[in-house]
């Protein structure tokens, strides 16, 4: 690299880390607002949010590091750190281009208001306190698809924000696939009720909860230094820099799973994000490859780890001596089987690995409806509740448990859904090629270890940050790019020996 691409790459890396301290400002507040801000402060801080969101787009729109960017291009290897810096940032900065700061600063300022008011909403388990909000929002963002531009369908660009390279054509290939895979093992497992998920209710106090969860999350590796975890109406992660990583979880004294799988959900994020090389910090190398990317990590931790046989073996003792009056008759064996119950259920959050996809199907075909504008806002409860008929044979008791239970349009979030299907295909993935690398992970897990599964993830996934691309980084991790095979194998498997499903029936998957 010449002199004068070093002194132009310098240049760009002290406007990237102007930006990403706005960023992580925005993170910050945001994280304030979903666990401690006064309710009064609701107005007050949709007008900060507004303004950071102002600053941080008018930075990444700065046209001096739009030209910096442009010269270093074309001296840029690739498969060096600097020149995917200057590939993730050009890539970035073109997109950020696209959209009006006074979008932006719309767009911030609406999603900031609608918050509580999805929360107020939530709570009284009414549509008609949110909706009006929705509408503006679902207006803002079709307005960015549109400035972002699109060929097929206004969604592409928004998935494209968390998963680049992805469509929605691509998915609803995907999505066909596992539909068809999972409504006939969905379909028997919903016809043998057996009351195995009963040790997991009962008085389960919430400081112990909270005490079991950290000492799990603290073996897995979550660097309690550099994190914290606080109450949120709906769990979260949320990064502030390396070294200010923090989850957030909500308990419930009466069933014992939510609290539980929650916390190991986010640390799986928050490692992710810790394990980021150091030197992508305050750039645009920071962070994970992608939204799915990022939550095949959270699922990795919740699913293949924690819901297996070898992680209770390790920890059900220690459970038992926190909540003995309600699981001192309660085998491990039962207990495993407990948390691995599969039964539709109207919350997603709370679903099994079995019908959470078709959760996130659900979720898809709406928010495609409402952006293209063949559904009306107006519209969305009466349809959500027809499709979960559909698919998992439930109708939601009220708004609160259907259409109001995620947080996600609130923010402005459309295309997001989709990565948790995405994170769910990749955990079985990684999982599988760790195996096959680490044979001894498994043993390790009994006795409540995970150095050899936490060594092979920060070293094919966690430090590249987002140096290359999905499928590229899945492709280098795991011989391929993604695809629902390993992740069909392992739920056939799991819950083939489970439920002992017929043999036609989980074949299919």
């Amino acid at each position: 690299m010449s002199a004068g691409a070093a002194d132009r790459l310098g240049g760009m890396r002290s406007l990237l880390a102007t930006v990403s301290d706005l960023h992580d400002t925005l993170a910050l507040l945001q994280w304030d607002q979903q666990t401690c801000m006064p309710g009064a402060a609701a107005g007050g801080r949709a007008e900060q949010l507004a303004t950071v969101s102002r600053l941080a787009h008018e930075r990444s729109t700065d046209p001096e590091l739009g030209r910096l960017l442009e010269a270093l291009e074309p001296e840029a290897d690739p498969e060096t750190d600097d020149g995917a810096l200057v590939r993730v940032a050009l890539r970035d900065f073109r997109r950020a281009t696209r959209l009006p700061s006074e979008l932006v600063e719309d767009l911030a300022r609406a999603t900031a208001l609608a918050d509580s008011a999805w929360a107020a909403a939530r709570q009284a388990s009414d549509w008609g306190r949110f909706a009006p909000h929705l509408e503006r929002i679902v207006a803002l963002v079709r307005e960015t698809a549109e400035a972002y531009g699109f060929e097929e369908h206004p969604l592409d660009p928004l998935i494209d924000i968390h998963e680049p390279g992805m469509t929605r054509a691509r998915l609803a290939a995907v999505f066909a696939e596992l539909r068809e895979a999972l409504l006939p093992m969905v379909r028997t497992v919903a016809e043998q009720p057996d009351g195995r998920e009963a040790p997991l209710h009962g008085d389960f106090d919430e400081a112990a909860q909270e005490a079991f969860g950290r000492e799990v999350v603290a073996r897995f590796g979550y660097d309690w230094r550099r994190g914290r975890q606080d109450r949120a109406v709906h769990p979260f992660c949320t990064g502030i820099g390396p070294d200010d990583v923090r989850i957030t979880t909500r308990f419930d004294r009466t069933f014992l799973q939510t609290a539980l799988f929650s916390t190991l959900h986010e640390a799986g994020h928050a490692m992710y994000e810790q394990g980021v090389s150091r030197a992508y910090a305050r750039g645009a190398l920071a962070g994970g490859a992608s939204t799915g990317v990022h939550e095949s990590q959270s699922r990795l931790w919740e699913n293949q780890v924690g819901r297996s046989r070898a992680f209770w073996r390790a920890f059900y003792p220690r459970l038992r001596e926190l909540f003995p009056a309600a699981l001192q008759t309660v085998e491990l064996e039962a207990f495993y089987r407990a948390v691995n119950r599969a039964a539709p259920t109207p919350i997603r959050v709370e679903a099994d690995e079995l019908t959470y996809n078709l959760h996130v199907l659900l979720r898809f075909e709406l928010e495609a409806g409402l952006l293209e504008g063949s559904l009306a806002v107006a519209d969305l409860p009466e349809v959500w509740n027809a499709r979960m008929a559909e698919y998992l044979g439930i109708t939601p008791a009220g708004d609160a448990e259907g259409v109001l239970q995620d947080v996600h349009w609130s923010s402005g979030a459309f295309g997001y859904f989709p990565t948790y299907t995405i994170g769910n295909l990749l955990s079985a993935q990684l999982f599988e090629a760790a195996l096959a690398a680490r044979p001894e992970i498994p043993e390790e897990m009994e006795r409540g270890a995970f150095d050899a599964l936490r060594a092979w993830l920060a070293e094919h996934v966690w430090r590249h940050g987002r140096k290359y691309d999905p499928d590229d980084l899945v492709t280098r991790a795991t011989g391929r790019p993604m695809e629902p095979g390993p992740y069909l194998r392992y739920l056939r498997e799991k819950f083939g020996e489970l439920y002992e499903l017929p043999v036609e029936v989980a074949a299919e998957a």
